[in-house]
């Protein structure tokens, strides 16, 4: 069993409380986690400027090019985790056993992260917009029209509380160590070990150990993260979303609520869409806010519906060690049960159906643990409930609702992909703010080109661009 300490700029630190991480199935022990405290946290933070001083030391192309070498080390090497090593196969068995997800999931998320890492400069380039990068070291430079122009860092570091649900969130925070910030993290309950062998990674790529701090730890160490922090992530449900609406200090990161519209001009082809949207509402469990969890057309949804239930219904439970596991399990006691029973309740509203019902229970309680197996609700109208949800595994609604009334009715969207050649539809789709991310054409909701911004410019929650001249 692993002993995993927290990580004090660098420095690890073994407390005397843990909290103890046991495999989801089993029950068998995994890790050992040191759990940090508000005043331990708050004590450390009043040394966040120092992260930000010894990453200036070096220049971004400099630490870009040991990340590039950390992305090697994160997909493929043997690293310290606590006081242990870990091989990557190790990696995915532990995410696997803490957060439900299968083990080739986790596997399959690795190079996510490595990609990220691997293209920093591309990335950078995109979030930037051909900025030159010693720009964000000096604060002020020329750009290439010759205007000069400056960019002052709103915070020595990133701090962020991060979910346990969907390794692939991390990919938000990784590019604020090559733009010369340090990481604060308090890790998910379940989900430490991105964090920690990104961190591993890193620092054997060169790259200093002391602008990284990692605080596991309970609700109180989540908010004295945010508290203490100029910039910070969050990552939450819509409560939390809601709760951190308008306050530029944080960036609140809740459910995606991503959806595929399907124009007037191509719904009746919608046979040859049937692969792009199971793919949408299936692929990693359903537990990312960019998978789909809304279909809508003006005709052929119950046929659409059906088809998707058919392809998804049938989905059974498997080991999370079968190469062919589709589904991640609820690791926290009763969450599946509770989920489930607000769906019911929901399936019982006035015009909507349940399409999976025909293929057997939805809900499957092991032992230590449960499963939620995919739900295609057909909805005859937008105002039905069902159709504004979103949950954390392969659920969807099919919505019936005119073209004409779509945008209005579909609320905020991360991922909106539009089926349709008609241009003023697009172009409507194009102008409508409530979609964060725009796929024009057959793209699944749930393949995103890391060359654009995700939810939002990191570049421009980080950085203030003013005014700056000189003599």
């Amino acid at each position: 069993m692993l002993n995993i300490p927290v990580i004090r700029w660098g420095k690890p630190y073994d407390s005397l409380d843990k909290d103890t991480i046991k495999h989801f199935v089993t029950g068998e022990p995994i890790a050992q986690v040191s759990q940090s405290n508000r005043g331990l946290i708050e004590r450390d933070m009043r040394f966040a400027h120092k992260a930000r001083e010894i990453l200036r030391q070096f220049t971004i192309d400099d630490i870009i090019g040991r990340i590039k070498k950390a992305a090697d080390l994160y997909e493929s090497a043997t690293l310290p985790i606590g006081d242990g090593q870990q091989t990557p196969e190790d990696f995915a068995k532990q995410q696997s056993s803490s957060t439900g997800l299968p083990e080739h999931m986790c596997r399959m998320n690795m190079p996510k992260n490595s990609f990220v890492l691997r293209n920093m400069d591309k990335i950078l380039e995109s979030l930037t917009r051909g900025l030159p990068l010693d720009i964000l070291t000096r604060g002020y430079g020329s750009e290439s029209r010759g205007v000069t122009v400056s960019y002052q860092a709103q915070a020595p570091v990133l701090s962020a509380v991060l979910p346990s649900n969907s390794p692939g969130v991390h990919t938000l925070w990784l590019p604020a160590i090559p733009l010369q910030l340090g990481l604060v993290l308090k890790p998910g309950p379940q989900e430490p070990w991105t964090p920690l062998r990104v961190f591993s990674a890193f620092t054997a790529a060169g790259l200093p150990a002391e602008v990284w701090g990692i605080y596991p730890g309970g609700p109180d160490a989540g908010a004295a993260v945010l508290g203490s922090a100029s910039r910070a992530m969050i990552f939450g449900g819509t409560a939390t979303v809601e709760q951190y609406k308008g306050n530029p200090r944080v960036q609140a990161h809740g459910p995606g609520f991503s959806k595929i519209l399907i124009g007037d001009d191509m719904v009746d082809e919608w046979e040859k869409h049937i692969d792009l949207m199971a793919e949408s509402i299936f692929i990693n469990s359903g537990r990312g806010c960019i998978n789909c969890s809304g279909i809508w057309a003006s005709r052929h949804t119950k046929e659409i519906a059906a088809a998707l239930a058919k392809r998804l219904g049938p989905v059974e439970v498997k080991p999370p060690d079968d190469p062919t596991a589709g589904l991640a399990a609820f690791t926290v006691h009763g969450q599946a049960k509770a989920v489930w029973g607000l769906i019911e309740t929901e399936l019982k509203e006035a015009g909507v159906t349940d399409m999976t019902g025909e293929f057997g229970p939805r809900l499957v309680e092991l032992e230590r643990c449960a499963y939620l197996r995919p739900v295609i609700a057909h909805c005859e109208a937008p105002e039905n409930a069902i159709a504004k949800k979103e949950y954390m595994f392969p659920f969807s609604t099919v919505v019936k609702c005119p073209q004409a009334d779509m945008l209005a009715k579909i609320g905020p969207t991360l991922v909106g992909t539009i089926i349709s050649k008609d241009e003023q539809f697009i172009r409507h789709c194009v102008d409508a703010t409530h979609i964060d991310r725009l796929n024009v054409g057959p793209i699944p909701t749930t393949r995103l080109n890391w060359l654009q911004p995700h939810e939002g410019n990191i570049i421009d929650f980080l950085y203030r661009n003013r005014a700056l001249q000189t003599a």
